[in-house]
């Protein structure tokens, strides 16, 4: 990880809370994207855990690696960046993603991600759940 933002490292060794359990972020495994490379993601809570309601995640995108041109059909997606910078395509048109930054996509809407200079961590929230 290159920049480590405050909000990020308040997250990656904070912990998750349900009725069911608690657990520390800082034991959850770095999961590899199946299709992007240099992207990895952290469940933090699963449709498990939500009756497949809702489900967060941080995703790690490192710096020059993108989250290429993709939709979740029929699911929200909320991205709050929480560390580094990139910028994100939304139907073709830019946002810059720095810390404190969060879009919107509603359901089966194009979108794409990419890590500029620094390695850009995103949590990432959809509804329903991605898994």
């Amino acid at each position: 990880m290159s920049t480590v933002s405050q909000p990020l490292s308040a997250m990656c060794n904070g912990k998750i809370t349900t009725i069911a359990k608690e657990t520390a972020t800082s034991n959850l495994s770095w999961n590899p994207h199946p299709t992007f490379k240099g992207v990895t993601l952290k469940h933090l809570i699963c449709g498990a855990d939500t009756d497949g309601k809702f489900s967060a995640h941080i995703v790690h995108i490192k710096a020059g690696c993108a989250i290429g041109e993709h939709t979740h059909p029929g699911q929200w997606e909320i991205h709050e960046v929480i560390g580094g910078n990139g910028c994100c395509l939304l139907n073709n048109s830019p946002i810059s993603y720095k810390s404190g930054a969060i879009t919107v996509f509603p359901p089966d809407i194009k979108h794409q991600v990419e890590a500029t200079e620094n390695d850009l961590f995103i949590l990432a929230k959809f509804i329903p759940a991605l898994l």
